[in-house]
C-alpha cells in the first residue's frame, strides 16, 4: 500500500396481548421483521475481535506497520501505530460496540469467510439502506458512534464488494462528510481505495 492516500475522488446518498407468551412471541416477530427490513449490519469492534481471537488473523495495517489516519474531510496523516485496536494510533477503542475501522477490503473478506457473511455490492448497499431511518452521523456533528444506535449511512465509510480486480468502491460516507464537501452520504459519490487501504473512518457492513 502506497503511503500516499490511494483514493480516487469524483463528484460524477400499543397493541393488546393476552399473556406473557404472546407478548414474547410478538417481540421476537417484531424484532425479526425489523432486522430483515434493514438486512445489513455494520461490523463492530467486538465482532472483529472475536474473529481475530479465534483465527489469529493479522490485518493489512498490522502487516505494513502503519495506516492512514483521517483528520477531517480534507486532511490526513499516517501513523505507525494505527491498527483496528488503536485506530488513531494513540487511543484504544472506547467501546466494543463501535464500528471496527482500520480494516481493508482483504480484512473484510477474511472476516466474511469466517462469519459466513458477505459484503454487499455498491447497488445492494444503497438499496438496503433506504429502509434505515436512524440518525445519520455526518457533518462533524457527532463522533463515530455505536453501530446499533445510528444509520448505516454515515459514521464510517463502508467497503463494498468489487466486481473484478479493480479498486474497491466505498459507500455511505463518514462522520466527516457534508453536502458542501465530500457528499459521501449520497449514492452518486465516487470514492475508491485499493484492497489494502485502511483508515480511521473506513469499516464494513455485512449481509447473509
Amino acid at each position: 500500500m502506497n503511503r500516499n492516500l490511494i483514493i480516487h475522488n469524483s463528484f460524477n446518498r400499543i397493541i393488546n396481548l393476552n399473556n406473557c407468551t404472546s407478548f414474547f412471541l410478538f417481540l421476537v416477530f417484531f424484532t425479526s421483521c425489523n432486522e430483515n427490513k434493514i438486512g445489513l449490519k455494520a461490523v463492530s469492534y467486538t465482532q472483529f475481535e472475536s474473529f481475530v481471537n479465534e483465527t489469529e488473523y493479522i490485518t493489512d495495517a498490522e502487516k505494513f506497520g502503519w495506516s492512514i489516519v483521517q483528520l477531517d474531510v480534507y486532511n490526513y496523516t499516517t501513523s505507525e501505530n494505527a491498527t483496528w485496536k488503536i485506530p488513531d494510533g494513540i487511543n484504544k477503542v472506547s467501546s466494543g460496540a463501535l464500528p471496527v475501522t482500520q480494516v481493508s477490503y482483504n480484512d473484510a473478506l477474511a472476516y466474511c469467510k469466517w462469519a459466513k457473511k458477505r459484503l454487499p455490492s455498491y447497488n445492494e448497499y444503497w438499496d438496503i439502506v433506504k429502509s434505515d431511518t436512524r440518525v445519520i452521523v455526518s457533518d462533524n456533528k457527532y463522533p463515530i458512534s455505536e453501530v446499533d444506535s445510528v444509520n448505516i449511512v454515515g459514521n464510517v465509510w463502508d467497503i463494498t464488494k468489487n466486481k473484478s480486480n479493480e479498486k474497491v468502491r466505498l459507500a455511505g460516507g463518514s462522520l466527516f462528510c457534508s453536502k458542501n464537501t465530500c457528499h459521501g452520504t449520497i449514492k452518486e459519490r465516487e470514492l475508491f481505495v485499493d484492497k489494502e487501504t485502511g483508515n480511521i473512518n473506513i469499516g464494513f457492513s455485512v449481509m447473509d
